[in-house]
């Protein structure tokens, strides 16, 4: 089966995957882009999974102040090295992550840090758990893996901390 060079390059759009990974699950999936980008998005899982235990001790602390300078929020966000947390990529998702502390308030990072016995919607104070402010049909930890599998290395939120005038 033939692919197009169109097809490949508007999956590469909106994946951000390597060429060749673009062709292969376009190839896999008969040219229905819908599946291919499914199956790219399950390979990227896979990858997260598989780098999950590798040590980031690299990164940034990113941060955000909003516009009228009433909240503000840090994230240290780490990687596995410095080149991927010198990229503009990286820092833009320790931005935005900084963006989403200031706007949701989270106060832990994952589930399994709340307490055993808290009432606590985990999907509203988990980081990781709440959708992502800039696109709400993702999670924020969505966001992570498919960072996870475009730089091919682990990456994860280490801390954050939330500011806010008169609290």
């Amino acid at each position: 089966m033939k692919i197009s060079t169109e097809a490949i390059k508007e999956i590469r759009e909106r994946t951000g995957c390597g060429m060749l990974d673009c062709r292969n699950a376009l190839l896999e999936a008969e040219g229905n882009l819908e599946a291919a980008m499914e199956s790219l998005r399950q390979r990227g899982v896979a990858t997260a999974q598989k780098r999950g235990n590798r040590v980031a001790r690299e990164g940034v602390v990113e941060a955000y102040v909003h516009h009228n300078g009433r909240i503000g929020a840090l994230v240290e966000l780490n990687c596995e090295s410095d080149f991927v947390a010198r990229t503009d990529e990286f820092r833009q998702i320790g931005y935005d992550l900084a963006m989403q502390v200031a706007a949701t308030s989270p106060q832990f990072i994952t589930e399994e840090e709340m307490p055993v016995d808290s009432e606590l919607d985990p999907q509203e104070v988990c980081l990781l758990l709440q959708p992502f402010v800039k696109e709400p049909s993702r999670t924020v930890g969505e966001v992570i893996t498919e960072a996870i599998a475009r730089t091919g290395e682990n990456i994860g939120v280490r801390r954050f901390s939330r500011f806010e005038l008169g609290c």
